[in-house]
């Protein structure tokens, strides 16, 4: 609390400034606009949601402070909503839910600022044990709300069914609206209306209006991406911010560390004006089509979901030993160091041909330490549509993020081999592509703290059974050889003794720039 009590008293306009707004208290209005839908009050339904306004500027301190909150961390939550699909209307229900106080609890045990149950927020691919609370992140907990209420919408076909439905949950909405107003556009709220829906709209005349805005603060809430394992005493060295202050607003982590496993969104607060999103969508060129335009937003959001993956749940602490963690919902098992399959196998009591079968694994592959590996059969599909590829993935690294067989990832893409990748397909992860359709590439330019996708487009791919595409090297198939690493040996002598660069035989093998490569292990060579 420190910091939202400097927050509340250490700007030059202070309390005077909400003070002098309170008599400016913004009225409720006979007919708004909301998402798709336009509201209209009757006077007595206006008199009942004017209360709940005044109460909001009923204490000017305890306002200023939520302003500030509100403040910083609008732009996060407009930009989640945005990016899955739902009005930006919807963000004041974030207020209404738990004032944007991170760790807010109910009397029912909800949790966060979207105020999730465990349960629910699984659902919705939020991460909740005893290392990571998603319920308590800005970012994700904004996504899984955006998800929950886009699906509850596309049963109700009306966004304030969908978001009465947020506090009776879909069953209980259902039963309460009926299809009444199913595909309405038109809402006339009156006095039998759902007080949920009238308070929510209570928050959006206090929130909404200019005055809530004016405040005297320079500071804006900064995101960036980081990839565990690290801690905040590490973290607070490199953004120059202290660790007290990384504990204050990133309260997903109880212990200040943060577990390998997936990339996390860490917000601090910074002075001036700073870009707090950590991706723009960047239209340099001619302006495009809404078509187009749509399309390169909906890739976007499909590379940052790919963060989300692989999903883990379970006793985490014991990922190494069978039967305890979950990997997207598969029995699964963490690898404790590099070993050979038939040595793993043996640890976690599984007969090395069933283990290599599960995991795709040709013979003689090595176990890397640190890497996810299933006990149980993979999926035909995954739980998101695409995936865009990135620097250095295969096509069997992306089938073990998601948990789909890679026999059933290039069916749907019509893909024979690693070869046929670009850095920018965007792969299907459910639906067959049709014979003959382009594979959609997009062009990302990845930074430190952004990723800009500069421009979405198409490049096709030969899909005649007979004809074998050309490689990406644009070498002949008799070109290639397989090289086993022996000890001793770097990725700069195997470069040298082929005369390719490494950065070639990185490509081509998917090495992380680590440049991790183990003794046996087997790398794809193209010569020149």
């Amino acid at each position: 609390m420190i910091l939202w009590k400097r927050l509340a008293s250490g700007f030059g306009l202070g309390l005077f400034l909400v003070q002098s707004l309170f008599a400016q208290i913004p009225q409720v209005p006979a007919e708004m606009e909301f998402a798709d839908l336009i509201i209209r009050i009757n006077p007595q339904a206006r008199r009942e949601i004017q209360l709940d306004v005044d109460a909001q500027y009923r204490n000017p301190a305890y306002l200023k402070v939520k302003q500030e909150r509100v403040n910083l961390y609008m732009p996060i939550v407009e930009r989640e909503l945005r990016e899955v699909g739902v009005p930006e209307d919807l963000k004041y229900l974030v207020i209404q839910e738990s004032s944007l106080i991170a760790d807010a609890v109910s009397t029912s045990n909800a949790v966060g600022f979207w105020q999730f149950k465990q349960g629910t927020a699984e659902e919705v691919f939020l991460r909740v044990d005893n290392q990571v609370d998603d319920r308590k992140n800005i970012v994700n907990s904004s996504r899984g709300a955006a998800l929950y209420l886009k699906k509850h919408n596309q049963t109700f076909d009306n966004w304030m069914c969908a978001l009465v439905s947020y506090q009776m949950g879909l069953g209980g909405a259902k039963a309460y609206f009926g299809d009444q107003y199913k595909g309405k556009r038109v809402i006339d709220i009156d006095r039998n209306s759902h007080w949920y829906f009238k308070k929510f709209l209570a928050h959006k005349v206090a929130f909404g209006s200019n005055t809530t805005y004016l405040t005297s603060s320079n500071q804006q809430l900064v995101e960036v991406q980081v990839q565990g394992p690290t801690n905040f005493a590490t973290l607070s060295k490199k953004y120059g911010v202290s660790e007290e202050h990384l504990k204050e607003f990133n309260k997903w982590t109880p212990n200040g560390k943060i577990p390998a496993g997936r990339t996390f969104s860490v917000v601090f607060v910074k002075e001036g004006k700073l870009e707090v999103k950590p991706a723009v969508i960047r239209q340099e060129q001619a302006p495009k089509k809404a078509s187009q335009e749509t399309a390169t937003s909906k890739y976007y959001t499909a590379y940052k979901r790919a963060d989300s993956y692989p999903r883990i749940g379970g006793n985490t602490t014991r990922a190494s030993q069978p039967d305890q963690i979950t990997v997207n919902d598969l029995d699964g098992v963490q690898a404790a160091s590099t070993t050979s399959q038939s040595k793993f196998a043996d640890q976690i009591g599984m007969k090395e041909k069933k283990f290599r079968k599960l995991n795709d694994l040709d013979a003689g592959e090595r176990i890397e330490r640190g890497n996810y590996y299933y006990t149980e059969k993979k999926k035909s599909s995954a739980e998101v549509e695409t995936h865009v590829v990135m620097k250095g993935e295969t096509l069997w690294s992306i089938s073990q993020k998601y948990g789909i067989k890679l026999s059933s990832l290039k069916a749907k893409n019509r893909i024979r081999n690693d070869r046929e990748l670009k850095v920018g397909m965007v792969l299907n992860l459910q639906e067959h592509r049709k014979r003959g359709e382009s594979i959609p590439v997009v062009h990302i330019e990845p930074s430190p703290s952004q990723v800009r996708i500069a421009e979405a487009k198409t490049e096709p791919i030969n899909t005649n059974p007979r004809i074998e595409p050309s490689p990406a090297p644009k070498q002949s198939a008799s070109s290639q050889i397989t090289h086993v690493v022996a000890k001793g040996e770097t990725l700069y002598a195997i470069s040298r003794k082929y005369g390719v660069s490494v950065d070639q035989v990185k490509n081509w093998n998917g090495i992380g720039a680590q440049n991790i490569i183990s003794i046996g292990q087997k790398l794809v060579i193209f010569k020149p």
